[in-house]
């Protein structure tokens, strides 16, 4: 039986009565419709168009150069393959930082063109007077703190962050804010998993972890890293439930090998 058949699409709502009685929530990225469709299909509960499609699928080396024009086209192309997960949005870097004004004018225009279910934002204390506008608007806001890729060039590296005591202080006092604030949930990047579990107990709303251990009320992974069709991405705390890029480099290699041989097309493969 199709997943679509019996559960009902996903809402912010839902997530929250998913932590209330301890069930797990599932969350995936997907960049485009095809994607979109086999993990939505899948059952997941919720969909990330992130902005790691600046790493995944333009191949820069950090997320700072993907657009608000880009992420959009992301975003229509995953809604338009989804019936039943909720679609979360990140706004680009440079879309939101330090402006209030241009973080709901970018928000809105994510909502309107690409017909998205929410917005994730990086950040804590910074950003709160965004994201208090963005929900006066009536979006639906996800918060993410920890390692935030956007602030790379700050921290310097992708190593874990919140180690230390003044730094988990600072995450966990942003983590209470962004909950007052009206967020429906939260992001937790690779931060020490004690420190997860903590933030996690201390709020109403649900958190999401990804390299954040397994106290926390659900797990994000970016769904090409996943699949195993990217291969130089190797953290501690990325479980490959596949091994594409082999299979699909190899699936190629046949083809060309059939084209050359002239086994492809055979006499079934013609009109």
């Amino acid at each position: 039986m199709s997943v679509h058949n019996n559960i009902r699409k996903v809402t912010t709502h839902q997530l929250h009565e998913m932590k209330t009685r301890g069930e797990r929530i599932s969350m995936l990225t997907a960049y485009d419709y095809s994607m979109a469709q086999i993990v939505d299909a899948a059952g997941i509960d919720v969909i990330l168009v992130g902005d790691s499609a600046s790493n995944v699928m333009a191949g820069h080396e950090t997320t700072l150069p993907i657009t608000l024009d880009q992420m959009i086209y992301h975003a229509s192309s995953v809604v338009r393959g989804v019936d039943r997960a909720l679609v979360v949005v990140d706004l680009p870097f440079g879309s939101y930082q330090g402006n209030s004004k241009e973080a709901l004018t970018s928000t809105i225009r994510i909502m309107k063109e690409s017909g998205a279910h929410a917005i994730k934002m990086e950040g804590g204390e910074e950003i709160i007077e965004s994201i208090k506008r963005i929900l006066t608007a009536g979006v639906p806001v996800m918060g993410h703190l920890g390692l935030t890729p956007q602030s790379i060039y700050k921290f310097g590296t992708y190593n874990v962050r919140a180690k230390e005591e003044a730094e988990a202080a600072k995450l966990l006092s942003d983590a209470k804010l962004l909950e007052e604030a009206g967020c429906f949930a939260l992001v937790l990047e690779k931060i020490p998993a004690a420190l997860a579990e903590q933030v996690t107990q201390s709020l109403n709303i649900p958190v999401i972890g990804i390299g954040a251990g397994g106290g926390v009320d659900g797990q994000v992974l970016v769904a090409h890293d996943l699949f195993g069709i990217t291969q130089q991405f190797s953290p501690r705390f990325l479980r490959r439930y596949l091994n594409l890029y082999d299979d699909m480099k190899g699936a190629v290699q046949q083809y060309i090998a059939d084209v050359k041989s002239r086994d492809f097309p055979n006499q079934n493969e013609q009109y």
